[in-house]
C-alpha cells in the first residue's frame, strides 16, 4: 500500500504539472491499481479527475482516448468496437474483473509501460501516438524506449486508417497475467506485428512485419506464415519467469502469429 502526505486535485494540466514537478516525490494518481500493490511514500498525490481527461472521441482522422479513461470504458466503447476490428476493446475484456477494469486508467497503464500489459501490444501495432503535456506528441514506439520523466499523459491518438487488427494472447488462468501476447495490424498492404509479455515490454517485430508487408497479398500461404514464424523466433527475445520458460513463450508466440495472420487475411 502507498502512503501520501498531501492530496491535490488540480483543475487543469498546467496546475497539475506545477504540483507534480514541485518535488521529486510528488506523483500522479491514475486508477492506483498498481500503486496499491507496492510500498511507496508519496509527498503530494496528484489526482487528475477534474482535468477533463476521461473521454473517447472521434476527430476527422483519428480516435482519441483521454488519459483518465478506464479500461471498462475502452471495453464498452461503441466507437472502439467499430474501429480497428474492435481490438482495443477486446484486449482489455479478459483482464481480471469488471471492478478492476473500472479502476485502471489508460494513462496509468501507458505511462508505466508494464511488460505484462494487454493494452500496449495492440496500441503499438496500431502505431498510436502518446500526447504528453510537456513533451508533446510522441510515437508510442519511441515512448516505449524513453526513460521515465516527470510529465503527464494527456491522451492517446490512433489514426483512422481502416486498419484490420487482431490481438492474440495466452494465459495460464483467466485472471492471470498473459504468458505472452501478440498483435497484428494490416493497412493498405502494410503489416505491423508486435509482441508483449515476453516477459518484457511490448516490441515491434520489424523483420517479421516487413516480410508480411511484402507478401500481403498472399498471407494465407503456409510458406509465408512459416517464414514469418521463423523471423519472429530470430528477432524477438523471450525470457523465463515463474509463469513460463523462454522456449515455451517463443513456441506459443509463433502459434499466436499464425492465428493473427489468418484473422486479418480474411
Amino acid at each position: 500500500m502507498f502512503t501520501a502526505k498531501e492530496y491535490a486535485m488540480p483543475q487543469n494540466l498546467d496546475e497539475a504539472y506545477k504540483i507534480l514537478t514541485a518535488k521529486n516525490t510528488n506523483c500522479i494518481l491514475g486508477g492506483c491499481a498498481w500503486l496499491k500493490m507496492g510500498q511507496r511514500r508519496i509527498n503530494t498525490a496528484v489526482d487528475l479527475s477534474d482535468c477533463g481527461l476521461d473521454y473517447i472521441r472521434e476527430t476527422d482522422d483519428a480516435i482519441e482516448i483521454g488519459a483518465m479513461t478506464s479500461y471498462r470504458s475502452v471495453e464498452t466503447s461503441s466507437l472502439l468496437l467499430e474501429n480497428f476490428s474492435g481490438v482495443l476493446s477486446r484486449c482489455v475484456a479478459p483482464i481480471i474483473g469488471t471492478q478492476f477494469r473500472n479502476t485502471v486508467t489508460v494513462g496509468g497503464s501507458v505511462y508505466s509501460r508494464f511488460g505484462f500489459s494487454d493494452f500496449l501490444t495492440p496500441l503499438l501495432a496500431l502505431d498510436a501516438t502518446v500526447v504528453l503535456y510537456k513533451a508533446g506528441a510522441v510515437a508510442l514506439a519511441d515512448f516505449m524506449k524513453m526513460p521515465y520523466k516527470k510529465d503527464i499523459i494527456e491522451k492517446i491518438v490512433i489514426k483512422k486508417n481502416g486498419a484490420k487488427a487482431s490481438y492474440q494472447m495466452l494465459r495460464n488462468a483467466e485472471a492471470d497475467f498473459p504468458i505472452v501476447n501478440l498483435a497484428l495490424s494490416k493497412t493498405d498492404g502494410n503489416v505491423r506485428v508486435t509482441v508483449g509479455a515476453r516477459s518484457g515490454k511490448a516490441v515491434i517485430a520489424e523483420r517479421t512485419s516487413v516480410w508480411l508487408s511484402e507478401n500481403c497479398a498472399d498471407l494465407k500461404s503456409e510458406a509465408v506464415i512459416q517464414k514469418a514464424q521463423a523471423l519472429l523466433e530470430e528477432e524477438v527475445a523471450f525470457s523465463t519467469n515463474m509463469r513460463a520458460s523462454s522456449e515455451y513463450r517463443c513456441a506459443m508466440a509463433k502459434v499466436l502469429l499464425s492465428r493473427a495472420i489468418l484473422k486479418v487475411a480474411v
